[in-house]
């Protein structure tokens, strides 16, 4: 049974809700229980200075309050994802709130994901710190252990990037892309983007093209109404029209709103209307399909 299951305990559900973006005294990565990977997540936060080229409505990154570093500094970064993994294998990771939830079976680091304060592509040596993430994957074992990228798809066409890509593609890497919309007044009102809708889709046509990617969709209450039906409609076509032209989806994340938003007008789906959107999607589009309530 999934954990996003009712039955689910509560503190499970307090571990999946606390996504600090810190770990002891580390400036760049952190470790957090996810509820989509599973487990243990390791992020690696690319954008302290809580920069980013999309403001979603429902961003829980607090920007009225300043950043305590701006730079990345990547020795450190190496030393601090050393320091968490070694925690992790030894045990001591679990002694603390909230990995103590987790049981004996439970446990392990699933990914090691770029995903902080803003769009991890956006950092210049975004190629170097998936090549750091690299060898500390192989150097502690961790075989099965994906490198993620979760990423709002605006930069993937760049050569730098589609460089680094491949790098995780070599390394049991996976691509997590968010497309909360179906079309672009939607995309805008929700994601307040500073790119077009249409060069999201292609870049999620083209990487998918090259490797299987997973869609992560947000799907919330704004300013006290649901998406409209036909929005959600719009959307399985987007989705459908990237598997026609050649896209490979491994798999569709549909999600709601878990935790404080920055904008008040934005608020979470019942359990009952992710199901609906749920089984649209899954009538309309030929992938899997996961709901996170």
């Amino acid at each position: 049974m999934d954990r996003t299951d009712e039955d689910t305990p509560r503190k499970m559900k307090r571990a999946w809700r606390r996504h600090e973006r810190r770990w002891k005294d580390n400036l760049y990565v952190y470790a957090v229980v996810s509820r989509r990977s599973r487990g243990i997540s390791v992020g690696v936060n690319l954008n302290p200075d809580k920069g980013c080229n999309f403001d979603c409505v429902y961003c829980q990154v607090d920007r009225t309050v300043p950043p305590t570093v701006r730079r990345v500094d990547l020795s450190r970064l190496a030393q601090e994802l050393d320091a968490v993994i070694e925690a992790e294998q030894n045990g001591s990771l679990y002694l603390d709130e909230p990995y103590d939830v987790l049981a004996e079976h439970e446990r392990g680091i699933r990914d090691i994901a770029f995903s902080g304060d803003g769009e991890p592509t956006t950092f210049p040596r975004f190629r170097d710190a998936v090549e750091l993430a690299a060898e500390a994957r192989r150097r502690f074992g961790l075989n099965e252990t994906k490198l993620v990228l979760i990423t709002d798809a605006a930069y993937l066409e760049k050569p730098a990037v589609r460089e680094a890509l491949q790098l995780m593609d070599e390394n049991n890497g996976e691509v997590w892309a968010k497309l909360d919309a179906g079309t672009e007044e939607y995309f805008r009102m929700v994601n307040r983007p500073n790119v077009p809708f249409k060069k999201i889709l292609d870049n999620i046509l083209n990487t998918a093209r090259v490797r299987p990617i997973v869609i992560q969709s947000l799907w919330l209450r704004f300013r006290g109404l649901p998406p409209p039906a036909d929005e959600v409609e719009a959307y399985c076509f987007r989705l459908a029209e990237i598997i026609a032209e050649g896209g490979r989806l491994k798999t569709i994340q549909l999600y709601t709103v878990a935790r404080d938003p920055s904008d008040p007008a934005a608020s979470s789906l019942s359990r009952h209307e992710m199901d609906d959107i749920a089984s649209t999607v899954r009538a309309s589009v030929n992938a899997p399909v996961e709901v996170y309530y």
